[in-house]
């Protein structure tokens, strides 16, 4: 039976090897186990995955890959692991049904069910299947105890203990019903909010920029929605978004911004835009693609406590010292291992399974 420390130095090993993808060079390092029998095969997954979702560029791939090799070390995953209680026991079955919007999306959960010693049954999303099970097959060189742990189905999920599911508010409603008779995590659609005062920085604004437009705005970390002062003037707004601007030269993302922007103006709704983002005052905190909401606000505390009593539709809140767990200008796309998909501990769920 695999260790815990064995299975800490399994994903720090896939850490090592992930380290050699990112978006500044792919460099192979003479150092990473198995490398000659991973390293160009892992390139051609990359290839695939960006030719099978347009969305998955290759500098979003190369992002998330890269997040995952800052994140799997010994340390992080030493600290991670160190605050929760983890007690070996007998291994269940734990089927993750994965979402498909941002490259990697399943894999905190596939992490988590591995590291706790269960076994994992994963249901990918079709537009997300490449890059996964090739890790998944690098962890079984690197720790053979995980050699059957580990499989992948495109059928009815069945022969489980415990399932943690992620899709949209509509599909929520049948996984709550499906999966109703076992242990769940059911994750719905949340969006990130910013909340700006008119004291920002011009740096805090470039940042921001990065919490809305990585990914194109899919992940549900991504900012979605603004919360701005009565009367706040969008100019230095816009000119902090404006870092961004080659984000227009991607096809499908312009497609997106020019039927948004035609679908809003034979609506007649006013909208301020900038060429490549939109902006139009909403109390939705999901956002068309190239499109932010925003809402004004009267005063801090009464935000605070409208944003409190709508925490369930919320995943992260961008602020400058204004709430408990908010999330610096510009670091939404960078989770810790301790940073839980809508707060809810995976592994203190795993544990007791």
């Amino acid at each position: 039976m695999s260790s815990i420390q064995n299975r800490i130095n399994a994903f720090a090993a896939l850490g090592d090897f992930l380290n050699q993808f990112n978006s500044i060079k792919i460099a192979k390092k003479t150092s990473v186990l198995f490398n000659d029998l991973f390293f160009d095969g892992f390139i051609h997954q990359i290839k695939l995955a960006e030719e099978q979702n347009s969305w998955f560029t290759k500098d979003a791939i190369l992002f998330s890959i890269e997040n995952w090799a800052n994140a799997l070390t010994h340390k992080n995953i030493t600290q991670w692991i160190s605050n929760e209680n983890i007690v070996e026991k007998p291994s269940k079955t734990v089927a993750i049904i994965m979402a498909g919007n941002i490259p990697l999306v399943g894999f905190h959960d596939f992490l988590s069910v591995l590291i706790c010693g269960h076994s994992v049954l994963v249901k990918q999303s079709s537009n997300d299947k490449q890059l996964i099970p090739y890790l998944a097959k690098y962890l079984e060189y690197v720790d053979e105890n995980l050699k059957g742990k580990i499989s992948f189905t495109e059928e009815r999920l069945k022969n489980f203990d415990a399932v943690i599911a992620t899709g949209s508010t509509n599909t929520t409603r049948y996984f709550e019903y499906y999966f109703k008779s076992k242990p769940n995590i059911i994750r719905k659609n949340r969006n990130s909010v910013a909340v700006i005062t008119g004291k920002e920085t011009k740096e805090d604004i470039e940042n921001l920029s990065e919490d809305i437009f990585r990914y194109f705005g899919l992940g549900c970390r991504s900012v979605s929605k603004l919360f701005v002062p009565k009367g706040y003037n969008f100019d230095d707004f816009f000119k902090g978004m404006y870092t961004y601007h080659p984000i227009i030269n991607n096809a499908k993302y312009a497609n997106n911004y020019d039927y948004n922007k035609a679908v809003f103006l034979m609506s007649e709704f006013s909208i301020l835009e900038n060429g490549f983002l939109m902006i139009k005052e909403d109390t939705n905190f999901a956002s068309p693609i190239a499109t932010v909401f925003y809402e004004y606000y009267d005063n801090l505390t009464d935000l605070k406590l409208k944003i409190i009593s709508e925490s369930e539709n919320i995943q992260c809140i961008v602020a400058n010292n204004f709430i408990e767990n908010e999330v610096k200008f510009g670091q939404t796309q960078h989770p810790k291992l301790w940073d839980y998909a809508d707060g809810v501990n995976t592994i203190e769920f795993l544990s007791k399974i």
